[in-house]
């Protein structure tokens, strides 16, 4: 029997902030939702008890945020003006293309991070994310004739996947893929990347006790108005409206990558969207990663290289990074944690 199931990015941010406004007051929370980036809902929220007229200017200046690496980060549109992710990946095996130095310096960023992950956050994963974006589309449109990617199709893709295949050049501001059957795919690191320049953006006008939620991606801006934490629930990713724990945050992000979204089942098995680079394959370790530390970029990147790898690497990775938490759920819905998690949980 075949069923698809559709993950809807709104619902893990429910869960998410459900216990952000707990115990507020609605008259002193405003928010503004948008639901035309990065292919999901983003919420911001604000705290502060500012006027309408400064909430509304801090979202202006917010979305203009959104809407530039929005269109940067974008790999199915170009847009008049820019060259962006889509432009490099249609002249792969061609000429360098001239780009902004903003989408330089994301990409020199995304290269430290292979190397901080060991090459389990590959931007050069492409070739073979598209073959599982596709099956998922496909599914959604014709559950009755969707084939999962063979093995030879994968590795005949994964062959396109080296990180060497991006060619940067600071001087001359440029990006070349150097192989014309190789591509960009920036989803598992754009949304948080986005989220850190709002956030950066708030704090250089002074901005307190906002809460941006892009897709699920959490990152709070300084403490509530009363300098106290936020809670914030962690979803159970096996029971539907529960939460596993919640935490006490301020001043960070967290960010969740689970087994639940984006995805299809199909004859009983359950294929998501995050891809072992091992295995090309759905990763296979845990229902859900979650990270919490300050830079929303790392803490999005972090939990999808730790999605892919066991607990002993992972451990040994964070414990060398300092200033990162880390909850763990397995398949079976045991609970792994970083010491630090016990001092940010909410005591019952």
């Amino acid at each position: 029997m075949r069923r698809i199931i559709t993950a809807v990015c709104c619902f893990c941010t429910v869960c998410l902030l459900l216990l952000l406004c707990g115990c507020e007051s609605r008259q002193q929370i405003r928010e503004k939702t948008y639901f035309e980036y990065f292919d999901t809902v983003s919420v911001v929220y604000s705290y502060a008890g500012d006027s309408e007229d400064d909430f509304l200017e801090n979202c202006r200046e917010i979305e203009a945020t959104f809407v530039k690496y929005h269109r940067l980060f974008d790999i199915y549109n170009e847009y008049e003006g820019i060259n962006n992710l889509c432009t490099v990946n249609k002249n792969a095996g061609g000429y360098p293309v001239a780009v902004d130095r903003e989408l330089i310096d994301f990409l020199l960023y995304a290269k430290e991070l292979y190397v901080l992950t060991n090459g389990e956050m590959n931007v050069m994963m492409g070739s073979v994310l598209s073959l599982w974006h596709d099956f998922r589309e496909f599914a959604e449109q014709s559950a009755k004739s969707v084939k999962v990617p063979t093995k030879s199709e994968l590795d005949s893709a994964g062959e396109h996947t080296s990180i060497d295949l991006l060619e940067i050049d600071e001087v001359a501001c440029t990006v070349r893929i150097s192989d014309p059957e190789a591509s960009l795919d920036v989803g598992a690191i754009g949304k948080g990347y986005a989220a850190e320049k709002a956030a950066c953006l708030l704090k250089e006008k002074g901005v307190q006790s906002y809460v941006l939620d892009v897709g699920g991606n959490l990152r709070l801006v300084g403490t509530k108005p009363d300098g106290g934490s936020w809670s914030t629930g962690i979803k159970d990713p096996r029971n539907e409206g529960d939460f596993a724990l919640c935490l006490n945050l301020s001043d960070t992000s967290c960010v969740t990558s689970g087994d639940y979204e984006r995805t299809v089942e199909l004859d009983g098995v359950r294929y998501h969207h995050i891809i072992d680079k091992d295995t090309l394959m759905p990763a296979a370790y845990f229902s859900s990663v979650t990270v919490v530390c300050e830079n929303s970029t790392l803490a999005d990147a972090l939990s999808t290289a730790l999605f892919c790898m066991s607990v002993r690497e992972g451990h040994a990775l964070v414990a060398s990074l300092g200033n990162v938490e880390v909850i763990w759920i397995t398949q079976s819905g045991e609970m792994i944690t970083t010491d630090g998690i016990a001092s940010l949980q909410v005591k019952d």
